[in-house]
């Protein structure tokens, strides 16, 4: 994205702070006007004392007082900008933040699938940080610094037009050294909030996988790993930092010619009478004050070259396009009827996964998916969730395509347990209701009785007030998994979809919830996933894939009977 763009993506949050802002501007040509009349009151005083025993005391005293005056008016009104600029920068970058976050929300599983989690996480954290950095330093700097270097020139043009002329001349100098080194720095701070971003996705990735990483004793390499991207981040950084700290020490060697320019031009002016010492003064302040604004404005625009591009990489993800649309029919009591139709999917085109896959599932029915690893069984599970879309065929539920079904209709009427858990952080009591916030504890209590997670809930030093999460609470996985399988059968939803959803509870306690599977599913249509075939011999019909197609489907017993693919996935479970 361009910079031009950005910057104009960017006032477009802002404008919906346009009473702020001008408030913010009058507030800044307040303190300017101030600021700039005090050099002519101190002038007015120098030239109250000309010599000794001719001093004008009256003169001085109100040249003092209103020099008094005028520096607590600044004082209080860059406060008041100070606390504005803040309030605007703030309000944007949290408008930005929530806009980011609800757009999370509509992207598809597979823009989180193709990056990872840190990557998202910079850009939502850091890279809105980083450009609410350098927006508060443009509101605090740039607007003063600009009607300062305009309200000096005013004033030195009413004092002295031929002296102004020598600041005017030598002006384009510091824009051209500025504008040089803006140019350059933008890309290299682009570079650097990317390298950051993967930098983050690694150190997620590492303390996520930290077990398995000691566990093969894989220490040395993932820090090799890590150094080798934090070396590309530091000579980025050194680079951008490099060009960006050529700034200030550029633009006052300008300052300093102005400096000098001034002192030189007037003092000559001064000695033919053409200008009192007060206001040669007064020129000597203004020259000071109108270069200051330059070195500000110049590290402004470096920063701005930073917040633009951590700018750039959000509205990439705002840009993203989103969630194929929502259907607009809503699926209030479905009876359980699902049709898969011709289904063709491939998570890459030139890489076939699914192609013209045909089921029937009648309500009622338990439909158990069996076969080897990546041939497609929780791609179909995605399907049939519409966490993707297929690219042929079609998915029908009571006769409907699911594409014409609101996506929270058609995911209301599943209940699913996956093999991956995930709890967030919240009481227990809150994680079982996550799919029915209004159950009642009586119905909470009584759906953990049937999931057998009961009694190790009521050990938690809180018992269903207990706080936990993924993270939280020390619980094992198979106790996080008894709590999935819980949240599932407090909601009873008309279908259910079971992908390995005990893979993490012990024998014995598999063998009772397989028997609250058994009561759950009754008169619900449900899809069961498993490597373990012993615990899908009771399915009505199972169907076993290979590289994304059918290739076999019947009752357990048919199958073997006909001693085929699942009759060796089978018999390979329990072969001495």
């Amino acid at each position: 994205m361009g910079q031009m763009k950005t910057l104009k993506r960017v006032l477009r949050y802002i404008r919906h702070y346009l009473g702020l802002v001008s408030l913010s501007i009058a507030l800044a040509a307040l303190t300017v006007v101030l600021t700039l009349y005090v050099p002519v009151l101190t002038g007015q005083a120098i030239d109250g004392i000309v010599q000794a025993g001719r001093v004008d005391f009256h003169q001085v005293a109100a040249a003092l007082w209103r020099i008094g005056l005028a520096v607590v008016l600044t004082g209080l009104g860059q406060w008041l900008m100070n606390v504005i600029n803040n309030r605007i920068t703030y309000d944007t970058v949290r408008d930005i933040r929530a806009e980011a976050f609800r757009k999370l929300q509509k992207l598809p599983l597979s823009y989180l699938d193709q990056r990872g989690g840190g990557q998202v996480v910079s850009r939502l954290i850091t890279d809105v940080d980083q450009f609410a950095d350098g927006l508060l330093m443009g509101f605090t700097q740039l607007f003063t610094g600009v009607l300062t270097i305009i309200g000096t020139l005013l004033f030195m043009l009413w004092v002295n037009v031929r002296i102004t002329l020598v600041v005017v001349l030598i002006t384009p100098v510091s824009l051209l050294v500025a504008s040089f080194i803006a140019k350059r720095t933008y890309d290299m701070f682009r570079e650097q909030s990317q390298i950051r971003g993967e930098q983050t996705a690694l150190v997620d990735e590492i303390i996520s996988g930290q077990k398995v990483v000691k566990a093969f004793s894989q220490e040395n390499m993932v820090s090799e790993k890590f150094d080798q991207v934090n070396q590309r981040l530091a000579k980025c950084s050194v680079k951008a930092i490099f060009f960006s700290s050529i700034t200030n020490p550029a633009t006052r060697f300008v300052n300093g010619l102005v400096y000098a320019g001034v002192g030189i031009v007037g003092a000559f002016t001064a000695l033919s009478g053409g200008i009192s010492v007060g206001m040669l003064s007064c020129f000597l302040s203004y020259a000071n004050q109108y270069t200051k604004p330059f070195n500000e404005i110049s590290g402004v625009a470096t920063e701005l070259q930073n917040a633009l591009a951590c700018a750039a990489r959000i509205f990439e993800l705002l840009d993203e396009p989103e969630q194929a649309p929502d259907g607009s029919q809503a699926l209030e009591q479905a009876r359980g009827q699902v049709d898969i139709q011709d289904v063709c999917f491939s998570y890459r085109p030139e890489q076939k996964l699914i192609e013209h896959f045909s089921l029937t599932a009648k309500p009622g029915m338990r439909v158990a998916i069996v076969g080897p690893t990546g041939c497609g069984k929780t791609t179909m599970i995605n399907l049939l969730m519409r966490f993707y879309e297929v690219d042929g065929g079609a998915i029908l539920v009571d006769g409907t395509d699911i594409r014409a079904l609101t996506r929270r209709g058609l995911r209301r009427s599943y209940g699913m347990v996956l093999q991956e858990t995930w709890l967030m952080e919240g009481t227990v009591a809150q994680n079982v209701a996550f799919g029915r916030p209004e159950a009642t504890m009586e119905e909470i209590q009584a759906a953990c009785r049937a999931a057998h997670c009961h009694s190790f809930i009521m050990r938690l030093p809180q018992g269903y007030q207990t706080v936990i999460g993924d993270d939280l609470g020390g619980l094992s996985q198979g106790q996080k998994q008894l709590l999935c399988i819980a949240r599932v059968m407090l909601s009873l939803p008309p279908m259910l979809i079971l992908d390995e959803a005990t893979s993490s509870i012990d024998t014995r306690t598999e063998l009772k919830i397989q028997e609250a599977f058994a009561h759950m599913m009754q008169g619900r249509t449900s899809f069961i996933v498993a490597h373990r075939l012993s615990t899908i011999r009771s399915a009505d019909v199972i169907v076993v894939m290979r590289d994304g197609r059918i290739v076999e489907t019947g009752a357990h017993r048919q199958l073997l009977d006909k001693g085929g693919f699942y009759a060796q996935l089978y018999n390979s479970q329990f072969a001495h």
